[in-house]
């Protein structure tokens, strides 16, 4: 086992791929694309101080894709012994003879390929001990329950390293990969008893474990939102403004995400359908991609075909500049990849000039989004539908929790009826983004 504790030296993963690749050359295959990886892991849980689970992972595999002209198979093994590799291989090859041809099948336009892979600062082992872990775990949890007497109960704490490398190659002559890590606590509770009992929690999680908050920080911040939200009522059925607080406010951003992705587009399953150059979002919307950031989610250097990434801007004063594509997807549309087999990557959405408190000022009237329940999109028609839990916002100020509340819109319009965004975005995921307040959308209630 190396130094960084991998089984597997990054020299010999690239050993690996480059034998899959001869493998299936030797096979017939016209071309091939083969990822090898490997990842290992921790997380201790506590619950009331005590310890509840401490689990260890660690998995390696090798998946393979092999192209008999435009016909395609893949196949995957957990085994790096040779005589596993060639069957895997001869498995692809058998599935790719059985399936139909697909004139958008291959690899991508070799000239695409990435060929200077930086070095972007994603891998941060973290020496943890598991006794330590359990030493944070158990501060956070505590924090949590020195809010307040009226925090009664958890549901625990935990603190976790992961850490993963791989190499991904294909037969167009790109060969490349990295190691990166993640590293997260997290702590949720309960306040209140009887029938008036609420929960919440607070995480953190980023590639270096010193980027993190403190985890008595993490801890006491899920025992005031548990306690924030007692007393929480219904409401009567209004439309009003909606502000959308910033661990919610990605999931926006991931909608369209999905809506623009090609896999939504050549099945003409989105909204987005031929959007491009059109005003999909308010002026005052712009994202960008940023794959080469340093340190943070979803960077990358190339994607999932091994096409270069670079940064663009994806949608500018409001209007759709770029869809997410992969070369598959990019053929049975009849355009260009951009870099996005696997999905997007760092992304980033301009921030305004108002932290939380301003926007809930300029809200005036309205209602706080925490919580979403459910999965109520539709994709086809923009239709958005989900149970919701937050707080009444009178005269610029929070009056109180709300629960047991449905909120409902249609994305083109709230996209379109963005009126302010935070900034007060959490750098703890790969999409940047402050609270959005949405114009009006219809709060159903009591």
């Amino acid at each position: 086992m190396s130094d960084q504790g991998f089984s597997f030296t990054s020299d010999r993963l690239r050993e690996i791929a480059t034998d899959v690749l001869r493998f299936a050359r030797e096979r017939g295959a016209s071309a091939c694309e083969t990822d090898v990886s490997e990842g290992f892991g921790q997380t201790a849980s506590v619950r009331k101080g005590e310890v509840d689970t401490i689990e260890y992972n660690r998995d390696k595999g090798v998946g393979v894709t092999v192209y008999l002209g435009q016909q395609c198979g893949h196949a995957s093994t957990s085994d790096f012994s040779e005589r596993a590799l060639r069957a895997t291989v001869d498995a692809a090859v058998s599935i790719a003879r059985f399936t139909a041809a697909d004139p958008c099948a291959g690899l991508a336009d070799a000239s695409l390929m990435a060929k200077d892979i930086p070095d972007l600062d994603l891998y941060h082992p973290w020496p943890l001990t598991v006794e330590r872990a359990i030493e944070m775990a158990r501060d956070c949890e505590a924090a949590a329950f020195a809010v307040s007497p009226k925090i009664t109960n958890s549901e625990g704490a935990s603190v976790s390293t992961q850490q993963a490398h791989f190499i991904s190659a294909n037969s167009a002559g790109f060969i490349g990969g990295y190691a990166s890590s993640r590293h997260g606590v997290s702590c949720s509770v309960i306040a209140g008893s009887g029938d008036a009992m609420q929960r919440e929690y607070w995480y953190d999680s980023r590639r270096a474990a010193e980027d993190m908050a403190p985890a008595a920080q993490i801890g006491a911040i899920a025992g005031q939102r548990a306690l924030a939200r007692l007393g929480a009522r219904k409401i009567k059925t209004c439309d009003v403004p909606v502000l959308f607080d910033a661990t919610l406010a990605p999931s926006l951003i991931g909608n369209f995400v999905h809506a623009a992705s090609g896999g939504a587009l050549y099945r003409k399953s989105s909204f987005l359908l031929d959007s491009l150059g059109q005003q999909v979002f308010a002026p005052i919307v712009n994202i960008c991609e940023r794959p080469h950031s340093p340190k943070v989610f979803g960077a990358s250097a190339f994607d999932g075909d091994g096409v270069a990434t670079r940064d663009r801007d994806v949608v500018v004063d409001g209007v759709l500049q770029g869809y997410f594509l992969s070369a598959y997807s990019a053929r049975k549309l009849g355009m260009e990849t951009t870099a996005n087999a696997g999905g997007a990557h760092h992304m980033i959405v301009q921030p305004g000039t108002l932290d939380f408190a301003a926007l809930v000022r300029k809200l005036g009237r309205g209602l706080v989004v925490t919580e979403l329940l459910g999965q109520g999109v539709n994709y086809v028609t923009g239709d958005y539908s989900r149970g919701a839990a937050g707080f009444w916002v009178e005269n610029g100020e929070i009056a109180h929790p709300v629960e047991e509340i449905t909120i409902a819109g249609n994305l083109p319009d709230m996209f379109r009826n963005i009126v302010a965004i935070g900034n007060d975005a959490l750098p703890r995921g790969a999409k940047q983004c402050g609270s959005i307040l949405l114009e009006r959308m219809t709060v159903a209630g009591a």
